[in-house]
């Protein structure tokens, strides 16, 4: 059981009921990748970790650097620079890899590094903006603009960054190193 269940369920026995979701809303892991800083609800955020060794997984695209062995489990790792189309750098001891849990499937994002955990409110997440063509890039896996005090962190959508025939590559793979 995790620490938060734990809670619930003290909570609700003392008779104050104890949302996780509630808790959670509006809240964001933000994370630095290229000049810009991005969000990622947390609700989807595992745990973060240091950078550890990759399996490189053959005929895969780019920015599906591999799997990693995390505490028995095998996962799939996406490096987020890649997948927008940036150039690779190397890592350093401030890039981490951020664990989420998507649609039941757990993958690894490499990342630059680890901003804050930002509360955003509604009414302050604004569309992404359609100017041409040109601004397709990284844009497109984004689902709308948050504003933080005198900063914008731009909020990704799981569901575009990780297309769902990635996912199954990700998956067959992981089925595949189990056996």
């Amino acid at each position: 059981m995790s620490e938060t269940t734990n809670l619930s369920n003290v909570a609700a026995d003392l008779g104050f009921p104890l949302d996780e979701r509630d808790d959670q809303k509006g809240k964001y892991m933000t994370f630095k990748c290229g000049h810009e800083y991005f969000g990622l609800k947390i609700q989807y955020v595992n745990e973060i970790i240091q950078m550890q060794p990759i399996t490189p997984v053959p005929e895969t695209e780019n920015y599906i650097k591999g799997l990693i062995n995390l505490r028995g489990k095998i996962i799939p790792v996406v490096d987020v620079r890649l997948r927008f189309g940036l150039p690779e750098t190397e890592y350093n001891d401030r890039t981490c890899i951020i664990v989420i849990n998507y649609n039941a499937t757990m993958i690894g994002l490499v990342v630059e590094s680890i901003a804050e955990v930002a509360e955003i409110k509604d009414q302050d997440i604004l569309p992404p903006p359609t100017i041409s063509r040109v601004d397709q890039g990284n844009r497109k896996y984004i689902y709308g603009i948050g504003k933080v005090g005198e900063t914008v962190k731009l909020l990704l959508d799981p569901d575009k960054l990780l297309r769902d025939e990635d996912l199954a590559a990700a998956e067959q793979t992981m089925i595949i190193e189990e056996e």
